[in-house]
């Protein structure tokens, strides 16, 4: 990329201050929700399967089972509505993307937690 692209973008994106994470760790996504004129701060607790791309157009794929139906939701870094990522337990995982867990399901789909 040109390095002038680089500078304009870097000062117009806000990337936020992120704790490290990667695919396999359990995660509290804490994000703003708009209804009408009102606004709250919704949470979605599930297992990281992949971070995708590098700066401020990087996402991470978040998913969790609700109710035996898996859901995934897609986040992006600078996203201005995001309030805050809490890691609850970093998992061991040999893969950058683990997406053989949306083919399991109950004992199958644990992920082995790294003892600190």
């Amino acid at each position: 990329m040109d390095p002038r692209i680089k500078e304009i973008t870097k000062e117009v994106s806000n990337i936020n201050e992120l704790p490290s994470f990667k695919a396999g760790d359990t995660v509290i996504v804490s994000y703003k929700i708009r209804e009408g004129n009102k606004e709250r701060v919704q949470q979605f607790q599930g297992t990281v399967i992949q971070r995708k791309g590098s700066g401020p157009t990087a996402t991470f794929t978040v998913r969790k089972i609700s109710n035996g139906i898996g859901i995934e939701r897609i986040f992006p870094v600078s996203s201005p509505f995001l309030e805050s990522i809490t890691v609850t337990k970093v998992g061991v995982v040999r893969r950058a993307r683990i997406f053989y867990l949306r083919e399991r399901r109950g004992k199958a789909a644990r992920i082995k937690e790294k003892r600190h």
